[in-house]
């Protein structure tokens, strides 16, 4: 018995150590599988961050890549776009934003290269680039102010029977923004109202606003892109009517611009270019909004059988705004100008109101007038000329002070602050030559220009006098 009992004693304790291995194994087998887990885990994280590294360079490198060339000629530099400080009276008020710019290109190589120097400097420049004014619209300008002459080359610019303006004013919810103490919509209205007051009486008007129902939320983006209303006109102009007509509206919506200038060929049909001279003028201070295409628009428009002179100014405009604007001018043959308060607003209505006076009493005196034309135009290669070396000394300042601010902010060091400062110099020179070139060129422009003009005035009056 005593056998037996010890037997079983034995099996016993067999089982037990045999459970006991058992656990063991499965212990260390779990142990196993959760350190294979943390180790694929800890893989997985160390993919994710080489991954996000890589794509955080990538983007650096394709913000360098893909910053604009430094203008080299005079067309690059008036169509160059303004940068995200452009015209700061002081870049050093900006260190949070260069600091957020610059952490996505990140530092300066320790030792960079010819070309990583050039991208790093193009970059720079692209932040405080600004606004050239175009001497293409100086220009044409020019030809506006020669309106009449019937030996001008472009036969919109030939006086006809008919007269007729339309104005486009944006009224979306924009135009209620400040301009200084007073809103972009209360500085164009007044702009507008005092340019109509000085129109031949015998000049048919129009105002169309647009954009002006609803609000900027998506559910009244239907109803404020398809409000565009002839609020005035054509009619001459009547004082008290064209005054309630300004106070019928204020921003709102949305801005239907393509579906504006549409309407605006649609009122203008009938107004054939054989027997009216046609005007256009837009005000605005956004880009188009309503999915429609203002370019394509303005196009068709200046083939027609309208052929209007399309006028563009654009209102405190951002880039996008700006560069949309400037292409509607450019495929409708047409005068861009930008506005930044209500003495340039007023000055762009100025230049027409002296076109209208022209309509009326072209013929007396012409070559008085064309003398006086030249004088005008002097003043005006002289504006741009003070304008273009003005925006070239404060972008060449910004550049520097940015520069200065990048290394404070250690994105480069002492020596790669002094080497990107003597390539800004360089850069400097070559600008400040295009500046002088520019005006040389319209100089001489001038001088052939007006010189041919007067000739034409003599040989017209000769014919009449024989």
């Amino acid at each position: 018995m005593a056998k037996k009992l010890t037997i079983a004693v034995l099996f016993f304790l067999a089982a037990l150590l045999l459970i006991g291995c058992n656990d063991d194994e499965k212990d260390k087998e779990s142990q196993k599988e959760s350190d294979s887990a943390s180790e694929a885990i800890e893989t997985e994280d160390v993919k994710e961050e080489e991954t996000e590294k890589v794509e955080e360079e990538a983007a650096a490198s394709s913000l360098l890549l893909h910053a604009p060339a430094i203008p080299t000629t005079i067309d690059e530099m008036a169509n160059q776009l303004p940068g995200l400080f452009a015209g700061a009276d002081n870049i050093y008020d900006y260190a949070d934003e260069i600091k957020q710019e610059f952490d996505k290109v990140g530092p300066l190589p320790e030792n960079p290269t010819d070309e990583e120097y050039d991208q790093y400097l193009r970059y720079i420049y692209s932040l405080v680039a600004e606004d050239y004014p175009n001497p293409e619209d100086v220009i044409k300008q020019w030809q506006f102010a020669s309106f009449g002459n019937p030996d001008l080359p472009d036969s919109r610019y030939h006086f006809k029977p008919n007269y007729n303006i339309e104005i486009l004013l944006d009224a979306s919810g924009s135009m209620a923004n400040y301009a200084g103490s007073r809103t972009r919509m209360e500085i164009a209205k007044e702009a507008i109202l005092q340019f109509v007051q000085k129109v031949p009486k015998k000049a048919n008007v129009s105002l169309r606003v647009y954009g002006h129902e609803g609000t900027g939320a998506d559910r009244d983006k239907e109803l404020s892109c398809s409000t565009i209303e002839q609020v005035y006109g054509f009619a001459p102009y009547d004082e008290e009517k064209f005054k309630n007509a300004l106070s019928e509206f204020e921003p709102a919506g949305w801005t239907p611009l393509a579906g504006a200038l549409s309407a605006a060929k649609e009122s203008m049909a009938s107004f054939h270019t054989d027997d009216h001279t046609n005007l256009i003028y837009v005000v605005s201070d956004g880009i188009e909004t309503c999915d429609g295409d203002p370019v394509a628009v303005a196009e068709e428009l200046s083939q027609s059988d309208i052929q209007p002179i399309i006028n563009i100014i654009g209102f405190q405009t951002d880039q996008e705004a700006q560069k949309q604007l400037q292409e509607i001018a450019r495929v409708a043959d047409g005068i861009y100008a930008t506005a930044n308060n209500q003495e340039e607003l007023q000055a762009e209505f100025k230049r027409a109101e002296e076109v209208l006076e022209a309509w009326e009493k072209w013929k007396r005196d012409a070559l008085k007038d064309v003398k006086a034309g030249q004088v005008d135009a002097s003043f005006d290669i002289i504006a741009i000329h003070n304008k273009w070396s003005s925006i070239t000394r404060r972008t060449m300042n910004n550049m520097w002070r940015l520069i200065t601010q990048l290394d404070e902010l250690e994105f480069i060091t002492f020596e790669q602050r002094m080497e990107l400062d003597a390539r800004r110099k360089e850069i400097k020179d070559d600008i400040e030559e295009l500046v002088r070139e520019l005006r040389k060129n319209l100089e001489q422009m001038k001088a052939e220009s007006f010189e041919e003009a007067q000739q034409q005035i003599e040989k017209i009056f000769q014919e009449q006098n024989s």
